[in-house]
């Protein structure tokens, strides 16, 4: 005989569930406790708090003075592209609420909320050109003749700089004249080179990103734009193990597959360190893999001494695109909080007002039913209030003046939930069942109700959240995460609560207070403005009834109350 789960399990299984759900998300949020780089324990138990956004808290202001190759001022077009190509960066980093506006002819103004790392303000003014260029020469002991001087090495004009012959390609060591042959010799990996203006079509000097090593390259054989997806991650085998070293793993698109695959064959046949192909990034050499075998899937990965951290930035930053200009700090400065604590202690009250608001009307509707309205929305607010703290210190969100407006807008979606439930529950009573009965019956019309009436709010949340940016995209994930929320608490906990508490014999014997008196609920509607009296849930009569009437469809319903209205007139 198949097994059947009653209501009452089904409550404490759900109640259960997401009593789980709670310790599992204080669990998670208690590792960015231990995680934290601060000092102190009060400056660790900070992290148990969301960030705040930049009109809240404050921030930092950094202008950013834009310049081209040939030092010119950029076109209001590459200073557009700039902007949304930061704004991306600064979302991905965590900050969707940071202010960035274009000043003058070749500034852009990029506020950032709290206090920025150094890898973040690189994240916003590094160009983060990605170019593939073949090994031609490399010297690994760059460091033994730096220079002490800042200043650049320039080879003597009398030098040659033309090839002795045409080069064959990009790896040819023809390209290499004796003005390159000089500068590579006496070029300091310390000195304040420039390789990040040097012309693509040309060689280059240059050193890695830790100045311990340079390299004399060929000209750019796969630009940048040949990428179109990074991603980072650990380093796995060919077994499918990692090996712990952070990479990032690079995808070309059709032009940038064609070209590599192209590439990557010839350099195969070749001596070292010919066989070597760099991949820099602004003009730094951050890796110069061997190639050892052609490759043709469009697929690559760059390794070095990556961080987490680290590879997460690069990756960010060439999944947006480089920088069409290139740009340097003008200037960095500490700015006060656009709002400050008494506009967010207004926030806090406009929705403590709102929460007492939708209460009082519970009471006054449902009496003490409205307890469970209580008790869902305090569940509503832990929820929401670990969600926002696990993403504050794992992604690095900020919680806004707009995420606070989100928040207090749910609480009328959350409301409207229970108006849909409850409601439904009183026509059951209306109709003569019993409340358990009422409350199964209820749940199963309403769930679509309020599932759909959810799903209009999330679907508008979305399209506010990829359409929009800044203050408008942090309200629509707060918006968001409150409806998903709303469906989990409505689901877990509010109908397992009216499951259990139909059981009571304080509601299930519909007592005065308890809101589901179905003598104090009205007359019910028949149609075509007639009325009649509620059925009493009770005694032999009332029992067959609400019997015959669970068994009946809602057509059926209409057709016995048109039919018993038909009879009363003849």
């Amino acid at each position: 005989m198949p097994s059947t789960v009653t209501p009452k399990r089904h409550a404490r299984r759900a109640l259960t569930g997401l009593v789980v759900i709670i310790l599992l998300g204080l669990g998670l949020n208690s590792i960015g406790v231990f995680t934290s780089t601060a000092s102190t324990f009060a400056g660790k138990a900070e992290s148990l708090l969301p960030k705040l956004g930049l009109d809240l808290a404050g921030g930092t202001q950094i202008i950013l003075a834009a310049t081209t190759e040939n030092g010119g001022n950029p076109t209001a077009d590459q200073l557009s592209q700039s902007v949304a190509i930061i704004r991306q960066r600064a979302a991905a980093g965590g900050s969707p609420d940071a202010q960035i506006s274009t000043q003058g002819g070749r500034f852009i103004n990029v506020s950032l909320p709290g206090t920025p790392s150094q890898a973040t303000i690189n994240s916003v003014r590094e160009a983060a050109r990605m170019d593939f260029r073949p090994v031609l020469l490399t010297d690994a002991a760059a460091t033994a003749s730096a220079g002490t001087g800042d200043k650049p090495y320039t080879p003597p004009a009398s030098l040659g700089n033309t090839p002795s012959a045409k080069p064959t390609n990009g790896s040819d060591l023809s390209q290499v004249t004796p003005y390159l042959q000089n500068e590579f010799d006496n070029y300091r990996c310390a000195a304040e080179n420039k390789p990040a203006q040097v012309k693509a079509s040309v060689p280059l000097v240059t050193c890695d990103n830790t100045n311990t090593q340079k390299f004399l390259l060929g000209p750019v054989e796969v630009p940048g734009t040949g990428i179109s997806g990074a991603t980072a991650g650990l380093q796995t085998t060919s077994q499918g193990a990692t090996t712990g070293t952070w990479v990032v793993n690079l995808t070309f698109n059709s032009t940038g597959t064609q070209q590599f695959a192209k590439i990557s064959e010839r350099l195969v046949g070749l001596q070292p360190p010919q066989n070597q192909f760099a991949i820099l990034l602004d003009g730094k050499v951050i890796s110069a893999p061997t190639m050892n075998a052609a490759i043709t899937n469009g697929k690559a990965e760059i390794s070095g001494s990556f961080t987490e951290d680290s590879s997460k930035e690069l990756a960010s930053q060439l999944k947006f695109g480089a920088l069409p200009v290139n740009f340097t700090v003008q200037s960095q400065n500490t700015i006060s909080a656009t709002l400050g604590s008494s506009q967010l202690l207004a926030g806090l009250i406009a929705g403590l007002i709102g929460l007492i608001l939708v209460f009082v009307y519970a009471v006054f509707q449902y009496r003490l039913l409205a307890s469970v309205v209580l008790a869902s929305l305090g569940i509503g607010a832990v929820l929401t209030f670990i969600v926002l703290d696990f993403l504050s210190w794992r992604e690095g969100y900020r919680l806004s003046l707009a995420g606070v407006t989100g928040i207090i807008v749910s609480i009328g979606i959350t409301a409207d939930s229970f108006i849909v439930y409850f409601e439904r529950i009183r026509d059951e009573l209306r109709e003569g069942r019993s409340l358990e009965g009422a409350v199964e019956t209820g749940w199963r019309r309403a769930r679509r109700t309020v599932l759909a009436s959810d799903a209009v709010n999330l679907l508008a949340a979305g399209v506010l959240f990829v359409l929009a940016v800044g203050d408008v995209q942090g309200f629509a994930l707060t918006l968001g995460l409150s409806t998903l929320i709303d469906v989990l608490v409505v689901v877990l906990f509010t109908h397992p609560m009216l499951q259990l508490l139909a059981r009571r014999p304080f509601f299930a014997e519909g007592h005065a207070f308890s809101g589901l008196d179905p003598r104090a609920l009205g007359a019910v509607y028949r149609g075509r403005g007639q009325f009649r009296a509620p059925l009493a849930a009770g005694g032999r009569e009332g029992r067959s009834v609400g019997e015959a009437q669970r068994r009946q469809t809602i057509a059926e319903r209409k057709a016995a109350d048109l039919g018993a209205d038909t009879k009363g007139r003849s």
